[in-house]
Formats: C-alpha cells, structure tokens, sequence
C-alpha cells in the first residue's frame, strides 16, 4: 500500500477557529494550508484514486422490467435470481428470515431500519434460512437487544444469504404496487454485464415450480416443544383430553407446532409426499396441512393428498394448506398482483362480524373509552382461492378487509377448517390464536360423535 500526499488550501484565520470571542475586523488574513496523507491500494495508486473510508456500492439488483438498482453487499456473495415481493412488517426480520414461505423469493423490507436488534437463536422458525436474499434501505450498524447473538450481516453469511442496503425501497415497493411482482437477479459479480442478468430474470420464473419439495421434513418425526412459559400468553388452553394429529410438512412454522402441542395435541409431523394411507393407519384424531411456498397448482401430488384425507378425520389448513384444501373442493387458485407479505392486515371473521383487532375498555372518570389496536395478522401468500370457484357447501368463513379476498374457508359436512394467514403469528394482540381452540373443538365433536 502506497501513501500520497494531497494538499489543500483553506481560506482559514485562526483566530476564529480558535477564540471564542470574535476578532476584529482586520484587512490581514493569515492562511493555513492542511496537509493529509491517505493510504491508497496499488490499483487507486495506478488511477490516482484514494480509498474511500466507507463502504461503496458494490451489488446490483436488475429487476425484469430493465430497471436497474445499485447497493451495497452484505451477507453472503454471488449472484442469485427470485421473485420481488414486499414485507410491510416494522420488526420480526428474523422469523421472516426462516419462514419457509419465502423460498425462491427476495424479501424487501419496506420499514427503513433493519437489523436493529440483531439475531438470537430462539426467533427462528425453521432449521435454516430459505428465501433468496433480502432487500433493506438502511443497514442498522450497531445492534441494541440483550437477546442479541449475532449482527444481521453475519447470520446471512453463514447460511450464504445474500443482502443489499442503499437501495430506495421506497421506490421499488411502488414499482411492484404498480406493476405486480417481478423476477429480479441480485448480483456482486462485477464481471456479470447487465444485459447478462436481465436475461436471468427473463429467463427464470416462480409459476408452476414445486417450492414445497425444496423446504419439507425427510422423514416424518415427533414434535413436543410447547409455547415457552414466557411468551404463552394462553396458557389455559390444553385440554385434559390430549389429540393426535399429523401435521404435513410443507413449509410448516415451529411456532404452529407449539400453539397446537400448547393445546395439547400429539403431534406427528410428515413430508409433504407422505401417503395419505400412512397416515389413516395411525388413526389420528385430526390432520393439519400446513403454510408453505410458491404455487399450489404446482404440487398436484398434495391435491391428491388432501382428496385422500377429506371426509375421514378433522382437517386443519393453513396458508398454502388453505389453498390446497381450495383445490380439492374443486375450486380454483390464482396469482395475486403483489400478495400479502407482513403485518396488519384486518380480517372479517364473516361467522360473528368480528374484525380480528383487539379493544381495551378502560374507565376514565366515570366513562368508558374503548380504544382499539390494529391486529397484526401475518400474512405471506402470493395466491388466494377463488370463491366463485368453490361448490355448494363449502363456506367462506374470513375475508381480508383490504381487498376482499377469500381468507378463511369452512365445510362443515367434511369437518373443515381453514385460514388463509398464519394465526399463531400475533407480536401484539392474540385474536387469532382461537382458530386452534376451534380445531381441538372440531376433534372434540368429532371424537364424540364416532
């Protein structure tokens, strides 16, 4: 490493940059001149350049409309194609992180702030990290967490991640409200040209690929982990009757897992490929088919699956389990424009006309003030069932407020249950953490009318 010295001249008098009083007026004024030495590589050397105390930009996102969006690299290296989706969630970047919905997708984070917090090991919802890269504005440099394990940066070069900051979400959220989502390719490889990773995304495309294959279980195994003590804030909802049920992996959340063991089931968890003879073997008392990714027309086998097990035991589905059960019924799925990916969406249960928020009653001198929060449903589907789809008998139960779309179904005659977001995901108020109480009812009855 080489040293230059570069001189400059500032127009300085000493007097004011040193005194506190103000001098005189004065027609003399004294110049100093600064003389700094930076440390410069052998290529800046060569070109004259100084290197730069921070970070430039060094990564690019090439979106398949041709826009192109330079930041800056951190986590792991390469180049890597998936689908642009946004996540309107404030915080929670690490269960989002491990959710196996996203696979095949690159998650942009439309709060500005990410990785505040950190990582810890407790937050995580699956055994690893399974969505394509992530996308953030602003690159927290510290963390602030006494559960802080590892910075952000560090946790996605472990599990070879990739991440980009000092990009204007803010913009590309718009592009994708405008236009849907699109196929983007994130790239540190300066020797890639752009014309080069723009035939990537025109080349690669998320509809019809099995997603679910890629993030399922091997084999089947038994879950115990209950709701930690600390963050069960239902801790009376286990019945003395305790319910097997086998629940097929295809993306399945650990915090699902733990609501139901909370409530007392028994549970058996299977790849997605699993018989559907295999498991009426073991007689279970209900089966819950899980959240997952990509496209459910993709996963024809599952369909079949769900046939197989309809009418025979209690069905629970969610989130891609929904779906499939929309399939089967013989409805029809499709594509959203831009989905449902975060926090805050407001769901009518359709059953009482309830809007799944919380509301606190509080007494003021005399009057009662009813103050209302949002509820924080997690959501994260690019598709939805079609109701008009859907034949005689089968009941929409919940629909989102924000586009009306189906979320929630019920067959009563088949002993069905479903919900199109994921219930045990409530960082605020809990509404939704009954749709488990339902499905031990649902096995209750069910149990007791055999």
């Amino acid at each position: 490493m080489s040293i230059k010295a570069m001189d400059f001249s500032l127009r300085i008098n000493p007097s004011i940059c040193f005194t506190q009083n103000p001098p005189k007026p004065s027609s003399k004024l004294r110049f100093l001149t600064v003389r700094c030495s930076l440390p410069l590589t052998s290529d800046d050397a060569a070109t004259g350049l100084a290197e730069r105390p921070w970070k430039v930009a060094d990564a690019r996102l090439v979106l398949e409309d041709g826009s192109i969006w330079k930041a800056k690299s951190f986590g792991a290296s390469g180049t890597q194609v998936g689908e642009v989706v946004f996540n309107t969630s404030l915080t929670g970047y690490q269960e989002i992180l491990t959710d196996p919905s996203y696979a095949g997708q690159f998650v942009l984070m439309t709060n500005p702030h990410i990785g505040n917090t950190g990582v810890n090991f407790d937050d995580e919802e699956s055994r690893q990290c399974f969505l394509a890269g992530l996308v953030i504005r602003s690159l927290s440099i510290t963390t602030s967490n006494w559960r802080c394990a590892e910075t952000l940066g560090d946790y996605l070069a472990e599990r070879n991640i990739m991440g980009i900051y000092d990009v204007d979400t803010r913009a590309i959220t718009c592009r994708l409200r405008q236009d849907g989502s699109l196929i983007g390719v994130l790239s540190t490889e300066q020797s890639r040209s752009d014309e080069e990773l723009l035939e990537m995304s025109h080349s690669w495309d998320i509809v019809g690929i099995d997603l679910i294959s890629g993030v399922t279980c091997n084999a089947p195994y038994e879950w115990v982990d209950k709701t930690k003590s600390d963050w069960d804030f239902n801790s009376n909802g286990s019945d003395q009757e305790s319910y097997r049920v086998v629940a097929y992996d295809f993306g399945i959340k650990h915090n699902i897992l733990r609501r139901l063991a909370s409530y007392g089931c028994k549970i058996t968890v299977v790849p997605s490929t699993w018989p559907a003879a295999e498991t009426l073997k073991v007689k279970p008392d209900g089966v819950l088919f899980s959240n997952g990714p990509g496209d459910p027309s993709a996963v024809p086998y599952a369909v079949e699956t769900v046939k197989e097990i309809l009418g025979k035991v209690p069905v629970f589905g969610i989130c891609m389990g929904h779906q499939l059960l929309g399939q089967a019924f013989g409805g029809k799925t499709f594509k959203m424009k831009f989905g449902h990916h975060g926090g805050n969406h407001p769901v009518r249960n359709l059953r009482n006309g309830h809007v799944e928020i919380s509301a606190q009653v509080l007494d003021c001198n005399g009057f009662r003030v009813v103050i209302t929060l949002d509820f924080m449903i997690w959501q994260n589907h690019n598709y939805a069932v079609d109701p008009a789809s859907l034949p005689e008998g089968v009941e929409v139960t919940h629909v989102n407020l924000n586009d009306g779309s189906c979320a929630g179904l019920a067959y009563p005659a088949l002993n069905v249950m479903s919900l199109q977001y994921h219930p045990e995901a409530s960082p605020g108020p809990h509404d939704s953490d009954c749709a488990f109480r339902e499905f031990i009812e649902l096995m209750k009855s069910t149990k007791q009318a055999a």
